[in-house]
């Protein structure tokens, strides 16, 4: 279905090039497959789920040019020449301080939605969006957690806000 760039390509493919997590992929994509299959089954990059495959979970969200999507919802063609982070990007090295927050929190119970709760509260915080936790919990509603871990999750997020305007006062004084 797909293939790096380099071989030849197979009958129907599309060539996409994307920046996945800072590196630069040139594939050939067949014209029906979603963001979602070519992140996990081509690139190898497990960490986003796929949950009910109609955008209803979060579970498959990743950033797109700095906005958050559902992945499965996606069709790589679309995304032609766009830049992904997905949770395997989001840190080198050390956690990144939503994934900090998440674990300090107890943010996760099975761990499915996680890396979909991260993706989404990354953006969200990068956004701008979210002020209150009223704010957070609307703007977070579409990641649903089975396991009932919201309340941990908005204490994270909560959390990483109030680091955040810290940071801005210290760097301000």
């Amino acid at each position: 279905m797909l293939s790096e760039s380099g071989s030849s390509a197979p009958p129907g493919t599309i060539p996409v090039t994307l920046t996945v997590n800072g590196q630069e992929r040139r594939l050939q994509v067949a014209p029906w497959t979603t963001l979602l299959d070519l992140l996990r089954e081509e690139l190898d990059l497990t960490g986003t789920k796929k949950g009910c495959d109609h955008g209803q979970c979060g579970a498959c969200t990743v950033i797109v040019d700095g906005k958050r999507i559902n992945s499965c919802l996606a069709l790589a063609v679309q995304k032609d020449g766009a830049t992904v982070t997905t949770i395997e990007g989001l840190s080198s090295g050390a956690l990144h301080p939503v994934q900090a927050a998440f674990v300090e929190h107890d943010a996760f119970q099975c761990g499915y939605c996680t890396p979909g709760q991260i993706m989404s509260a990354v953006a969200l915080i990068e956004e701008g969006r979210a002020r209150s936790r009223e704010e957070i919990r609307e703007h977070m509603s579409g990641n649903i957690c089975r396991c009932g871990a919201y309340s941990n999750i908005v204490d994270a997020v909560e959390d990483v806000l109030k680091s955040k305007a810290s940071s801005f006062r210290e760097a301000a004084e």
